[in-house]
């Protein structure tokens, strides 16, 4: 049995519900991209008395209680949090560090992992269920949305990303996105989204972003992601104060990236970060360069990504 095991899985772009008016039996669907940061890294081992240190501790030890209660285990561990994904960015931190808590306690506890059960019982996947397909394989996943079963949605697109493109991360650190109760009330606020828009959002991502995934055209990838996000974005602008971003600061750098040549761009979830698609980090850098330039004191925080094709990382070490 090991003695200490690291957990590593990191961001995730939700770029996209496929129909949010469920006509057709199913709702919601979703479109998401695994990043390489920000990541999520923990460790967890065997301590006298239960031990949470670093960020989201209150997030850990939740999770920690409903998982050692479903398995029938005591809470003697040591979690260590190095790294966590902001909260409450768009980027999918509350899955990843749900997932990354049920896998260390499972792997010390040499137990099999069990990410869809985990999922649902620590609460995840109620809209979307990209967060932990990422978790387990990385890469670009499209999700079928949910329908009468109680579990989460299935996987029915994955593909890998070309390693040579680059993403651009807008990110606002002093604004928050849609989430909890606002979240909830949101939805219910929102009109029935037309079944007609469904449709294309749908015809844009069977026909547009998953061919051109595979030739590894950008254009045709980033013109498929940007028309899922004016629609989305239109949509839901009565819940982000009328406007398709959440922050203003960022949807400014948004406008620019787009103007300088930028495919894709768009809001992860509720936000507040941006993102935009470009053909290789040179490319990403010449534009953040010339985007600081017209205004370096104001711009929010900007990050080169890549996409990912590997799920989390899990190591056992096992003490002589």
């Amino acid at each position: 049995m090991p003695t200490l095991v690291t957990v590593e899985t990191s961001a995730r772009l939700h770029l996209g519900f496929l129909d949010l008016n469920g006509n057709a039996g199913r709702k919601f669907g979703s479109i998401g991209l695994a990043l390489d940061q920000p990541r999520t890294r923990l460790s967890i081992r065997r301590s006298p008395m239960p031990e949470i240190e670093g960020p989201e501790r209150d997030r850990v030890a939740v999770h920690l209680n409903l998982l050692c209660k479903h398995l029938g285990l005591a809470q003697d561990y040591r979690v260590v949090v190095e790294e966590a994904v902001p909260a409450h960015a768009g980027l999918g931190s509350g899955t990843q560090l749900a997932l990354a808590v049920a896998a260390g306690v499972r792997r010390l506890d040499s137990l099999p992992l069990e990410i869809d059960s985990d999922s649902l019982l620590l609460q995840r996947g109620a809209r979307s269920g990209i967060g932990a397909a990422l978790f387990s394989r990385g890469g670009f996943v499209v999700d079928g949305g949910h329908g009468h079963a109680k579990s989460l949605p299935p996987v029915v697109a994955s593909l890998p990303f070309p390693e040579e493109w680059r993403i651009i991360l807008v990110m606002d650190g002093e604004t928050k996105g849609v989430h909890g109760d606002a979240e909830r009330e949101a939805f219910a606020k929102l009109p029935l989204f037309p079944e007609s828009e469904a449709a294309n959002i749908c015809h844009s991502v069977l026909m547009g972003a998953l061919p051109a995934l595979v030739e590894r055209d950008l254009a045709a990838y980033g013109g498929a992601i940007a028309d899922i996000q004016r629609r989305l974005g239109d949509y839901f602008a009565p819940a982000q104060g009328g406007a398709r971003y959440t922050s203003a600061k960022v949807a400014a750098v948004m406008d620019r990236l787009e103007r300088l040549g930028a495919k894709g761009v768009g809001q992860s979830s509720w936000g507040p970060t941006g993102f935009a698609f470009v053909e290789n980090e040179k490319e990403a850098k010449r534009l953040i360069g010339l985007v600081d330039e017209n205004s370096p004191q104001a711009n929010p925080t900007m990050l080169i990504c890549k996409g990912i094709n590997h799920g989390a990382r899990i190591e056992a070490i096992q003490a002589p």
